[in-house]
């Protein structure tokens, strides 16, 4: 008995070294923490219950049989973040660089497996140098294994990636099909085929970092949702993005303690500029209406023209969805409606209430938006939030003009309380492009066609430029102060907490992907 447990002791303190002290010295070097020290710092203290640490591999081929690091090169287990459980898988690079192997996989899908079935968010910290090639087509199985995994796990539990050194090839899709995805400036890169390649394809002569390092994602293509300057910020921030999800879709997310009070925002009643073409930003508006440092901002460098994140009204957990005017005046354009769509999406499949801010001047014109499918990728958020039965409020801050004013969660699509400032304009356009449209003939034959078209304009702007229409006929539910907004809102969300919609029958829709 004493000899197994020395055997066990001495295979446990080989597995806490991985590959090798000279290699997590590299990794240090790198000012990259190992995997165990994510896990560690990750996890609240002393709740970390490992599974699967004396797994090894089983390839005999090309020399792996004299090779052999318990755990096999990922960290897999469960313990708690700020009490709550969940399921963790940490890649270490300095067991193969990381590689990915049949074992490798099998650990990771079974910590999913466990997730999915006690209902509990799964974070991955990827660190990979890809498959494990002396595996052949056993490692590409292994993916393949956590890629089914993964989308049997949307929409049941949150699932989110923290991107900690390479991802390249396969092992892309399984951080592009979780909910969000986190990755570390200078120190992380993910792409499907590496700069070589890229050069030998293409003659491109790029790098890593250029290709599908942190900023690239972060601000071109929007694979990732947030950026980190070093892995303690970047776990920091997985931990705050889980505090506004619940543990899974049959959950709530926790409530905090809180109490009414006055509420009143006075500083929101002189935020909209009075010239319509003016900009303002709405962080503004957002931050006066949430409970005070609430606001978690997700793709904030990307499609800025739309502002997305989670914030907290009342103690409760709100998705918050916003048009930007300070960016393109807030128009809708391709990136911006995928952008917004997905987040809708995660949050309807979680139930995070969603709160729509509004000032659209529409959808953008040109060329490149015709022929990049602005039709397919606006109808995408709308479709996104026609489908979301969690309680849905809209406040029009200004502009709400054309199809964007109905996608832009109108009461037309299903939301359940739309409300209004004075400053509203809800039309088909802006006036100026209504008079020239509509009085064009009398316009043309004016002796001062200027003249003409400024009265028209204003005519136009004196009937549709105003929340009122849109109230008359019980569009908009109420015209409010902007001082009022957080008030309403606390009230709102509180008496749709228990709001519930009986969907037909269907094994899924088919939105415009």
């Amino acid at each position: 008995m004493s000899k197994n447990i020395e055997e066990l002791n001495k295979k446990i303190q080989q597995a806490h070294l991985g590959g090798g002290q000279k290699r997590i010295d590299k990794q240090h070097e790198k000012k990259k923490l190992t995997a165990r020290e994510r896990v560690d710092y990750f996890l609240d203290e002393g709740s970390f219950e490992e599974i699967g640490i004396l797994v090894t591999h089983r390839t005999t081929d090309f020399g792996m049989d004299q090779q052999h690091f318990y755990g096999d090169g990922v960290v897999t287990g469960y313990g708690t973040v700020n009490g709550r459980l969940v399921y963790v898988y940490a890649q270490d690079f300095t067991v193969f660089g990381g590689a990915l192997s049949e074992t490798h996989a099998e650990k990771i899908c079974k910590v999913m497996d466990h997730a999915v079935k006690v209902g509990a968010p799964i974070i991955g910290l990827n660190d990979s140098g890809g498959a494990r090639i002396q595996e052949g087509v056993r490692s590409l199985g292994g993916y393949a294994d956590i890629f089914f995994r993964n989308v049997q796990a949307s929409g049941v539990v949150p699932q989110i990636s923290a991107i900690m050194g390479p991802c390249a090839g396969g092992a892309v899709y399984s951080p592009a099909m979780t909910d969000f995805t986190v990755m570390v400036q200078d120190t992380s890169y993910m792409f499907v085929t590496g700069p070589n390649v890229v050069k030998t394809v293409t003659n491109e002569e790029v790098t890593s970092e250029e290709l599908g390092g942190a900023s690239a994602h972060s601000t071109k293509s929007g694979v990732t949702h947030c950026t980190a300057a070093n892995d303690i910020a970047c776990l920091e921030q997985v931990k705050r993005m889980l505090s506004y999800m619940p543990q899974n879709n049959q959950e709530q997310p926790e409530k905090l303690a809180f109490e009414l009070g006055e509420e009143l925002r006075t500083e929101l009643d002189h935020l909209v500029p009075e010239n319509a073409n003016k900009p303002y930003d709405m962080h503004e508006v957002i931050n006066g209406i949430i409970d005070a440092d609430s606001f978690f901002e997700i793709h904030k460098d990307y499609a800025d023209n739309i502002i997305v994140g989670f914030s907290r009204i009342g103690g409760r957990s709100v998705g918050v969805v916003a048009n930007q005017p300070m960016s393109l005046a807030g128009v809708l354009d391709v990136d911006a409606s995928k952008k917004a769509a997905r987040f809708v999406r995660f949050c309807d499949a979680f139930n995070i209430p969603l709160l729509v801010l509004v000032d659209v001047p529409g959808f953008l014109p040109g060329t490149d938006q015709e022929w990049n499918g602005i039709i397919l990728h606006g109808a995408k958020l709308l479709y996104a939030l026609s489908e979301a039965t969690v309680p849905r409020i809209t406040v029009i801050t200004r502009k709400a003009y054309g199809g964007a004013y109905d996608v832009m969660n109108s009461k037309h699509i299903g939301a359940d309380l739309n409300y209004a400032w004075p400053t509203a304009e809800i039309a088909v356009m802006g006036a100026k492009g209504a008079s020239e449209i509509i009085f064009r003939k009398e316009i043309a034959e004016a002796d001062d066609a200027e003249a003409k078209l400024l009265e028209k304009e204003a005519e136009y702007a004196e009937k549709f430029a105003n929340p009122f229409k849109a109230a008359q006929r019980g569009f908009v539910d109420e015209v409010i102060m902007p001082r009022d907004t957080r008030r309403k809102l606390i009230k709102a969300f509180a008496m749709l907490e228990n709001k519930e919609v009986l969907r037909p029958k269907r094994k899924h829709g088919n939105i415009p992907l």
